[in-house]
């Protein structure tokens, strides 16, 4: 199993408001969260610090060999409640801080089975020798749109509501993450990112920078392309192969 990560402030944005936290919890287990913060006054980076540490801690703290998946499902939810209720109440008890919050995506791959969360738009891609999916749902007004059928997929990409997120960590007093179970048989790769990287990478060039290749160097690389086309906002991405 690998595991590779980073981070960067992109080249407009003054500073990073996305947060990794990810690391191996045994040989063949890996965990992966990943935050975009929003808020300003740096609470989106304090919203996004406090929801990607805490789901990991929570999470790896939690989790015991031989547990079922409807068992690691759960301690993936009770993470990121634990970690919306802090937010939420930072948020209140600081008038500068009200209504900061934190998408998240986390993978917890156990072997050849992986556990992915959400909430927000930073997303989840699998790989895999077919090709890459995008697994997670985007929280997003115009995907909401998108689903009901009152705007095509081309308007979607263009639309000017497409950064307003329906749900984030810490906005509200409770939050509902969208959990995922996929099992492989051959190589695969998860691979986690945040709007920063994916309004600039067609998944395509994900995949063909990542999957079976250097992972520290594909992952750099796409931080690289999406700056030298813009990088308007923070860019970050993770991903844990196997």
């Amino acid at each position: 199993m690998y595991l590779s990560y980073n981070s960067d402030r992109g080249v407009e944005r003054a500073e990073n408001q996305d947060k990794i936290v990810a690391g191996f919890i045994a040989d063949e287990i890996a965990l992966a969260v990943v935050c975009d913060g929003m808020g300003g006054a740096a609470s989106g980076s304090v919203a996004s610090g406090i929801a990607a540490n805490e789901i990991y801690t929570r999470v790896t703290e939690g989790y015991r060999e031989g547990m079922s998946g409807e068992e690691v499902k759960e301690l993936m939810i009770s993470a990121v409640m634990q970690a919306n209720a802090i937010v939420y109440q930072k948020s209140r008890e600081d008038i500068e801080k009200n209504g900061m919050g934190t998408t998240c995506v986390a993978a917890f791959v156990i072997g050849k089975t992986a556990y992915i969360l959400n909430v927000g738009d930073s997303r989840a891609y699998l790989m895999n020798d077919s090709g890459i999916t995008q697994i997670t749902k985007d929280h997003t007004y115009v995907n909401m749109l998108y689903e009901h059928g009152e705007i095509t997929f081309e308007e979607m990409q263009t639309h000017r509501m497409k950064n307003i997120i329906t749900r984030a960590v810490g906005v509200d007093d409770v939050v509902e993450p969208d959990t995922y179970e996929i099992s492989e048989t051959g190589n695969f790769a998860l691979f986690l990112c945040t709007d920063g990287l994916y309004n600039y990478c067609h998944p395509q060039i994900i995949y063909e920078s990542v999957f079976n290749k250097n992972l520290d160097k594909g992952v750099s690389d796409l931080i690289e392309y999406c700056n030298a086309c813009g990088g308007k906002d923070n860019i970050s991405a993770a991903v844990i192969a196997n």
